[in-house]
């Protein structure tokens, strides 16, 4: 089996307004904070309002997400979760098929 390099992935998306309005309640709900917070082994967490779609691995991309997310990932401030499929059903976003989430670890 051959492994297929891929140079360049263009992880850009834009969500319909309703979408993305539907999604971030859920994200932000209580319920679901309290879930993240305790997986994250924090108190509590704010949702950044951050969003982006995994991609693959490459050189350029080491960590399998933009760039720019990836001084998230090196802090122990934020914690980065996979939208949960049926967030992403009951929203409606069907494309991209995967999303990931950026919450803030409150302090105090």
């Amino acid at each position: 089996m051959m492994l297929k390099i891929i140079d360049h992935f263009d992880s850009s998306f834009t969500l319909d307004p309703d979408a993305k309005a539907v999604l971030f309640e859920l994200l932000k709900s209580d319920t679901f904070l309290q879930q993240v917070a305790q997986q994250a082994q924090s108190q509590a967490v704010i949702f950044t309002e951050l969003l982006f779609q995994p991609v693959p691995y490459s050189a350029a991309t080491p960590k399998g997400m933009p760039a720019e997310f990836e001084k998230f990932q090196n802090t122990a401030d934020y914690v980065i979760i996979n939208v949960p499929p049926n967030f992403m059903f009951k929203a409606k976003i069907f494309k991209p098929s995967r999303l990931c989430a950026i919450y803030r670890k409150a302090k105090g």
